[in-house]
């Protein structure tokens, strides 16, 4: 295992997309909801505990070896907004093609080939994390950083948000990603003996709701 490979998988340069992305910020500044630093720590712990544990757990359970095929079924049934199903299969897709070029696999290729149109991100990310020799920690680590710090980045350009206040938005939520990372982790490490209903299905209504406002907007700055 490389810890320089996560350093790659998780770097905000790597080129899966996600930087055209605001993880709901966009809506949620539109709507009053976040307005400065504290009430972007706030958004940020709520997608934390919701969005990103679930996220958490899909990447955990690829890299663990559980059925891609069952793990994007189970990210479709804990994702209700349309909007954000498309989203996540097209940064999926994104990611597949980024991560056959950098950790070419035949597992990655299969998956490819099985979903034309994108598997659900998440999956892809911990068939990534997998490719590149990292494990189920690494994966659920990548993906709870990722639930946060797209909308930290993202709020820096929409609200002209001081960049070091939306660091330390992330850094004072720290303690809680290794939380959330581990109990995604614990989930994960069930599905090879209760299938994928052991994996967690926490809700963020405001995050679907907010998504299909979104998509409906005739100008915006981020694709979600």
């Amino acid at each position: 295992m490389s810890r320089a490979a996560l350093l790659v998988l998780a770097d905000g340069r790597f080129p899966a997309g996600g930087h055209a992305h605001s993880g709901g910020a966009e809506a949620a500044v539109k709507a009053g909801r976040i307005t400065d630093a504290p009430s972007l720590e706030e958004f940020c712990r709520g997608r934390l505990h919701t969005s990103g544990l679930v996220a958490a757990a899909l990447a955990a359970a690829a890299v663990l070896g559980a059925d891609p095929g069952e793990l994007d079924a189970a990210a479709d049934a804990r994702t209700p907004s349309p909007a954000l199903r498309a989203a996540a299969r097209r940064l999926g897709r994104q990611l597949l093609r980024a991560a056959r070029v950098t950790w070419p696999s035949a597992e990655l290729d299969a998956v490819a080939h099985r979903f034309p149109k994108g598997a659900h991100q998440p999956v892809v990310l911990g068939l990534a994390a997998r490719a590149a020799g990292l494990a189920p920690e690494d994966a659920a680590h990548c993906a709870v950083y990722e639930s946060v710090s797209g909308p930290a980045t993202a709020t820096v350009r929409l609200l002209s948000l001081d960049p070091f206040d939306a660091t330390g938005v992330l850094a004072r939520l720290a303690p809680e990603l290794d939380r959330v990372a581990d109990c995604a982790v614990e989930a994960a490490r069930r599905v090879a003996d209760e299938g994928v209903d052991a994996l967690p299905a926490a809700s963020a209504p405001l995050l679907e709701v907010g998504a299909q406002w979104h998509a409906d907007w005739p100008v915006r700055l981020f694709a979600s």
